[in-house]
């Protein structure tokens, strides 16, 4: 079985824009990840996440497009369930002394759900709780 890669909102984000400062290393991690055949994961809460940014910052067109060929393509798309929302409350609770998103805390209850551990994300707040959870949770930066 492929190892799952957990893709964040400021990695679709990247890989969205060829103006963000990230794009062209989004691009690359991206191609690592599909040459090493890792399968790509998300959640319907970051899709949503995306999409608003997408719709924000460069327009509807291509936010529209994005999420069609990311729901049309090879990612994987994991509903949020009510476990995985009870489990967001604990972790923004616990870590009260962190500004993880909500969004964020449900990415990381659906990957300890799913026994999700690497993740492709150009958000702190990943590596922060990777942190906190003694390294549960692996960069894909240092997977390819």
């Amino acid at each position: 079985m492929a190892t799952p890669v957990f893709v964040d909102t400021g990695a679709h984000y990247a890989l969205a824009d060829v103006h963000d400062p990230d794009h062209d290393e989004a691009v690359r991690l991206l191609q690592h990840i599909v040459r090493l055949r890792y399968a790509l994961v998300t959640s319907n809460f970051v899709v949503s996440e995306v999409y608003t940014l997408l719709l924000k910052r460069v327009g509807r067109e291509i936010a529209i497009r994005y999420v069609e060929e990311l729901r049309a393509g090879s990612t994987q798309v994991i509903r949020v369930s009510v476990e995985d929302e009870e489990r967001t409350w604990e972790i923004l609770r616990r870590y009260q002394d962190q500004d993880f998103s909500y969004v964020d805390a449900t990415s990381f209850a659906v990957m300890e759900r799913l026994g999700i551990r690497v993740f492709f994300a150009f958000d702190g707040h990943f590596s922060t709780f990777r942190t906190q959870r003694s390294q549960a949770f692996t960069d894909v930066k240092f997977m390819v």
